[in-house]
């Protein structure tokens, strides 16, 4: 027999577990959109889908199929040859393609093309609070890839993904990503090309980790920076490479702080990226305004190489070891290559990062993602130890 204290105790735990079971769906269902579907809008899959299904899409353009998304979880996926939503110049709720707004979400293998607003912020996803990881996806041709909210416990994570072609136009300024005041964002393994007049990746994040991606403009890109930071906060820049084409408008590649602060902690840690300037005028490699920040803030750059014409360190405040310089010429971004040579004679001037922030793990694989870093005998500078080239013949996906 148990004693009344133990049959108390074992009622309360069944209590407890009839009422988590009561808070969970009752069935997850998988939805299915498509040309023989029975759905066969995306808008109509975010109508009926309850929290904790699964939509699926399938291969086709989706002209003007835009969506508010209400639930609180869900995951949609393109099965197959990635489909498109095509916006056609318009977008739901005046935000975006698809409109996230308050939840956990998962959403890969999807084009999101040609978003237009009155407000000139048209985005392909818009993410305003909860936390949402995109893989695999495309951004083009969007006055936003990507644009967020400003709530402080939201979450972003990026994972091989391209963002490609700003709007050709001066009316406002199209960011390839846009991230506003949240708690966290994370980009790795995807790239970024042919921005106009905005920015390629643009972070007002509390904790940045930008991590193995290709920031590279290209012949076709009049991106102002590659890569900023308005409002400071921590941001962790490892492996990448940080590109600017010679028809920029701005000489400074990666900006932090230009703003000034906005979070009680500002950390900008550069390691092992491969910063290069096509441009004629001397480039700022990296440029804090250390005049608007606290006086606490950390700046560290190991092991980073660049390419061309202008200052890196020298213009930097903080502690900095192991970064080299080489001249215009020396790399062929118009090719994709930006390994050194198995002789060159940057390999073993550098020395292994040991805080865990800097020590990068992976390098980016053409055309999108990463592969994991095999440390070398000779660490060298930049975003890649190994020798053989990035090439790529055919553009991104």
């Amino acid at each position: 027999m148990l004693s009344d204290q133990q049959s108390a105790r074992v009622h309360r735990r069944i209590l407890a577990l009839a009422f988590i079971v009561s808070a969970m769906p009752l069935s997850a269902a998988t939805l299915v959109v498509g040309p023989g579907a029975a759905l066969t809008r995306v808008a109509d899959a975010a109508r009926l889908a309850r929290d904790g299904d699964t939509v699926l899409i399938q291969p086709g353009t989706y002209l003007g199929d835009v969506a508010v998304w209400p639930q609180k979880s869900l995951e949609i996926r393109g099965v197959g040859a990635r489909p498109v939503l095509d916006a056609g110049g318009t977008v739901a709720a005046g935000k975006a393609i698809w409109v996230f707004s308050d939840g956990r979400f998962k959403v890969s293998n999807i084009a999101f093309r040609g978003a237009r607003a009155a407000d000139h912020n048209g985005a392909g996803i818009r993410f305003e609070r909860g936390r949402l990881e995109v893989s695999d996806c495309l951004f083009e041709d969007n006055e936003h890839g990507i644009l967020t909210a400003n709530f402080v416990d939201a979450e972003l994570r990026v994972v091989d993904s391209v963002f490609r072609d700003a709007p050709r136009n001066t009316r406002a300024l199209h960011h390839l990503l846009y991230v506003g005041r949240i708690a966290r964002l994370a980009v790795e393994g995807s790239r970024f090309h042919g921005g106009y007049q905005g920015h390629l990746l643009k972070s007002r994040a509390r904790r940045n980790d930008i991590r193995y991606n290709l920031l590279v403009d290209g012949p076709a890109g009049h991106a102002s920076y590659e890569l900023e930071f308005p409002e400071g906060g921590v941001a962790a820049v490892v492996g990448n490479v940080i590109g600017q084409g010679a028809d920029s408008a701005n000489p400074t590649l990666l900006a932090y702080g230009a703003e000034g602060s906005h979070w009680p902690e500002n950390r900008l840690l550069m390691a092992h990226n491969t910063l290069i300037s096509e441009g004629w005028r001397p480039a700022l490699f990296a440029r804090v305004w250390g005049d608007r920040l606290p006086a606490d803030t950390r700046v560290v750059a190991r092991n980073n190489l660049t390419v061309g014409v202008g200052m890196f360190t020298l213009a930097l405040p903080g502690w900095h070891r192991g970064n080299h310089a080489l001249p215009p010429g020396t790399l062929d971004p118009a090719r994709l290559d930006f390994t050194l040579t198995t002789d060159s004679l940057l390999r073993g001037r550098v020395e292994r990062v040991e805080e865990t922030t800097l020590r990068p793990v992976a390098e980016f694989r053409f055309p999108i993602g990463t592969r994991p870093l095999v440390e070398p005998a000779r660490w060298a500078p930049g975003a890649f130890q190994r020798a053989e080239a990035v090439l790529a013949r055919e553009p991104s996906p």
